[in-house]
């Protein structure tokens, strides 16, 4: 018959340290102990992105007040049917707030080229895949891109808000009976 000690001993988890031959080869990072596989083995050196690209995978809907104040702080609307991705740099307090709503989004980090445009001369078409990778095009003609950006924000392009807002001072004047 076994006794109540031996029980209660037998139930124990049995952990222990490492064994005492392996201590030499142990490297330790901070408060990790890691045993590489091989003696020699070095470990490659880590750059990490500049620019983090940010998914929301989850709705707003169902979340408390200071996890959607996080989302739209990182830049996210609360309309379900705009998912795009959102562009913040690799901060550690950008980092901070990633982490308290890292199970409503996806992180991936940008893998940015070596030459970088840096006039508008040698700006040119990119495109940004899903894992990171950015995807450079053809050149930008300056003349159509002034000319564009001109179109955009002309005082004489009627956009709707400003049609409204036009026909309302109108309105409110007396000026449209």
């Amino acid at each position: 018959m076994t006794s109540r000690l031996n029980v209660l001993l037998t139930f124990v988890r049995g952990h222990r340290a490492f064994p005492k031959s392996w201590n030499k080869d142990v490297v330790k990072y901070g408060l990790v102990k890691y045993l590489p596989c091989k003696k020699d083995h070095v470990d490659p050196p880590i750059t990490p992105s500049k620019i983090l690209m940010v998914h929301r995978v989850k709705p707003f809907k169902g979340n408390p007040y200071w996890e959607k104040k996080t989302l739209k702080v990182l830049g996210f609307d609360e309309d379900e049917t705009k998912r795009y991705p959102v562009f913040v740099k690799n901060t550690p307090e950008m980092c901070n707030l990633l982490w308290s709503v890292k199970h409503l989004i996806k992180v991936v980090p940008v893998k940015l080229p070596k030459n970088l445009p840096n006039t508008i001369d040698d700006f040119r078409e990119y495109y940004i895949h899903d894992n990171g990778t950015i995807h450079f095009g053809g050149k930008i003609n300056p003349e159509r891109y002034q000319a564009t950006m001109d179109y955009q924000n002309s005082i004489k392009l009627l956009k709707s808000a400003t049609i409204k807002e036009k026909l309302r001072l109108l309105w409110l004047n007396g000026s449209l009976m």
